[in-house]
């Protein structure tokens, strides 16, 4: 079938493609000329390439038109629009940067105004003519990008969602064109989580994003990037997720996700256009993406969509963050639109056992609203195993000038987070020096393969699980600590701002029945913000001191995408985080001779083992094992710091599952307490709220 459909591509040796570039896209930057990823050398590099290599003069020139409010409207909330288009006046001159903090991997300028609006507008208007036969397909070389903004948030280098606004467009203000059916194709190596959410219950568009995933940690980092997402209502079937399990995936990969899932789909979908969301970070030698797809490789993709649609394609640029590969990729895939002959030689022929295992899973997903994908993958293939954890870490030049595929082939990175490192935290990091004696990693056997490994346990998916064996002494660690910041996530009674101030300031809250002791450092949290994450909420033990009888809240260590729990976060400092750990584990202890409250004289957690806990995504506290919060979680980044949580271990969801733990519904004084906690963070109303409580007590393990 999908032979089929790539041999009835139309000829295009005649095509008019389209070509948008517009340098007052460039305005866009940062606001005091630092290094970013996200820069406008972009764009200008990849018109440089196109000019040199003769492709520009063979397209229809098109020149940028500033979206209206009332198209970006039809995705995007009214404050989402007002902010992004005032952001660049004078009236933010002195509070831009800190807006700009507010959000995820974002930053603004006196340019951003007109070149976010000018990007969506761009997209509207390649769109536009080519669902009108003027063109037979274009590409829209636009910045800054937007597949991960989402309807009232910016995020991830994002400001409007380019293609969603033309996707929108197309179905609801130009009928007239005919447009019933959009394929939206994203193939950016992140998520696009914004794209998906708009067109979640929508039929109309057939969403297919392919995406590194690594199990949740890689950005955006959220689990609705899984291939069990697959649309709601009656959009239900119509979102397609292929999640990568790691990074390395290459041409093969990506071939075998297009015929054994996209093409098959899109041949029972039949669109009347096709969007391509086309982010180039997952080429060879990208410093973000860590993936090795080839000019040729995405050629060879966009020549395999030309089979639908009556090859009526729209690619509007996305991520893509090295700029020869973005260049390169950008002059192969123009040149199939244009008609151009290609030969495709890849040097790595075979997808990875990962690639085929998510694959068949996607399909299992997927087979009873498309039924085309009912059948078993063939089994006789050829595969590669998934590449180890060392592969993994090779590291890239991002300002790699080679064009030769065999030298990027040395050159993948493997970083995952879309947002560059914060220099100070790093520095902030390295001045932390564990003794490794203090340390032994406990791992898994070598030369298991990824099937061998359980894939939703977050203390056992990256092959090893961290024991700390004990503390160090070093009474310096405070001073140290107390300069790093992490994000720490409550999924309980801390929940509720009073109740977690009182393990930073001491004292009690309403509804408590002891005080707290406190934190050394007593400072506010320079930051709170809300997330949920996938694993399921529990209540366990049978009484606490503080709230009398009933379970205390535990998160299972197990991811499960099926389960949203809501989190609350606090920017704290890694000491005080370090004190909440010893106040939740009974660790603070008031001497009875001169009534001095007395804390541990070494840290739980330093920075090392954050650094640890970022590749094993678990830290199971050896010290104090048989504590109710022994086990640290690793939960991503959010302002590239680390988010960290603290629960039971897997034993002991293995106790409450037996009986030999008893899993209580919480008193009445604690529900209460979580409530509070949701309804003043203002994620759900008092019946939500409590309904939520009260199904997760329900439910059995």
């Amino acid at each position: 079938m999908a032979a089929a459909a790539a041999a009835r591509a139309p000829q295009r040796g005649a095509a008019r493609v389209g070509l948008l570039y517009d340098d007052r896209m460039c305005a866009h930057a940062t606001p005091n000329g630092e290094d970013h990823p996200e820069n406008p050398e972009r764009l200008r590099s990849i018109w440089r390439k196109l000019n040199a290599e003769g492709v520009a003069s063979r397209c229809v020139a098109l020149k940028a038109k500033e979206a209206k409010d009332k198209h970006i409207a039809s995705v995007h909330s009214q404050s989402h629009i007002k902010l992004m288009k005032d952001i660049s006046s004078k009236k933010y001159d002195s509070s831009r940067d800190k807006f700009a903090k507010k959000y995820n991997s974002i930053y603004f300028n006196k340019g951003s105004s007109e070149s976010a609006l000018l990007a969506a507008g761009s997209v509207i208007e390649v769109a536009e003519k080519v669902a009108a036969g003027e063109l037979n397909s274009a590409i829209a070389l636009v910045r800054p990008p937007g597949h991960h903004a989402e309807h009232g948030v910016p995020m991830g280098f994002c400001l409007f969602n380019n293609v969603a606004v033309a996707a929108s467009y197309l179905l609801n203000e130009r009928t007239d064109l005919g447009i019933k059916k959009i394929l939206i194709v994203d193939w950016d190596v992140h998520h696009g989580n914004g794209t998906q959410k708009m067109f979640y219950k929508d039929p109309r568009v057939l969403f297919f994003s392919v995406h590194r995933f690594d199990f949740g940690t890689f950005y955006p980092g959220e689990g609705d990037a899984s291939h069990v997402f697959i649309g709601e209502e009656a959009g239900e079937g119509y979102n397609i997720n292929v999640p990568w399990e790691h990074g390395k995936c290459g041409d093969a990969d990506y071939i075998a996700a297009w015929d054994h899932v996209l093409l098959p789909v899109a041949e029972s979908f039949d669109p009347d256009i096709i969007l391509v969301s086309a982010g180039f970070d997952a080429a060879l030698g990208d410093p973000l993406g860590g993936c090795c797809i080839t000019p040729n490789g995405y050629a060879l993709l966009l020549t395999k969509l030309l089979g639908f649609a009556q090859g009526r394609i729209v690619m509007a640029l996305e991520g893509g963050y090295n700029l020869r590969s973005i260049a390169n990729s950008v002059l192969s895939c123009a040149k199939v639109l244009l008609g151009d002959k290609f030969t495709f030689n890849s040097q790595e022929l075979q997808p990875f056992e990962a690639t085929w295992r998510v694959i068949q899973a996607v399909r299992d997903e997927l087979k009873t609203r498309w039924p085309v994908l009912s059948s078993k993958l063939p089994d006789n293939v050829s595969l590669r195993k998934s590449p180890s954890p060392s592969e993994l870490c090779a590291s890239s030049d991002s300002e790699s000038d080679t064009e030769d595929v065999d030298e990027l082939y040395g050159a993948v990175s493997s970083v995952n987070v879309i947002q560059a490192p914060d220099d100070v935290l790093g520095e902030h990091l390295l001045q932390m020096k564990l003794d490794e004696d203090s340390l032994t990693m406990k791992t898994t056997p070598s030369g298991l393969t990824a099937e061998q490994h359980p894939t939703n346990s977050v203390e056992a998916h990256n092959e090893a699980s961290v024991v700390v064996s004990k503390r160090i002494s070093d009474l310096s660690w405070r001073s140290v600590l107390s300069r790093i910041y992490v994000w720490y996530a409550s999924f309980g009674s801390n929940m509720w701002m009073p109740r977690f101030l009182c393990y930073i300031q001491g004292g009690k809250a309403d509804g408590m029945s002891i005080p707290c002791h406190g934190s050394r450092d007593p400072s506010s949290p320079s930051g709170t913000m809300w997330k949920t994450v996938p694993h399921r909420l529990l209540f366990g033990r049978a009484s606490t001191p503080c709230w009398g009888t009933g379970g205390v809240a535990f998160l299972n260590p197990e991811i499960d995408y099926n389960e949203k729990s809501y989190v609350c976060m606090y920017k704290i400092t890694l000491e005080q985080f370090n004190d909440v750990l010893f106040q939740e584990n009974r660790l603070v202890l008031e001497n009875s001779n001169n009534g001095n409250v007395e804390y541990p004289d070494s840290p739980l957690i330093g920075s090392s083992e954050v650094e640890l806990m970022a590749t094993n995504k678990a830290l199971h506290l050896e010290p104090i094992k048989d504590s109710w919060y022994s086990n640290v979680l690793y939960l991503g980044k959010e302002d590239d710091l680390p988010i960290l949580t603290m629960t039971c271990p897997s034993s002991d969801i293995e106790r409450f599952k037996s009986g030999e733990l008893p899993i209580a519904p919480p008193s009445k004084t604690y529900a209460a307490t979580l409530i509070r906690g949701l309804v003043e963070g203002k994620q759900l109303d008092e019946v939500e709220a409590a309904n939520y409580i009260n199904s997760a007590a329900a439910r059995a393990l």
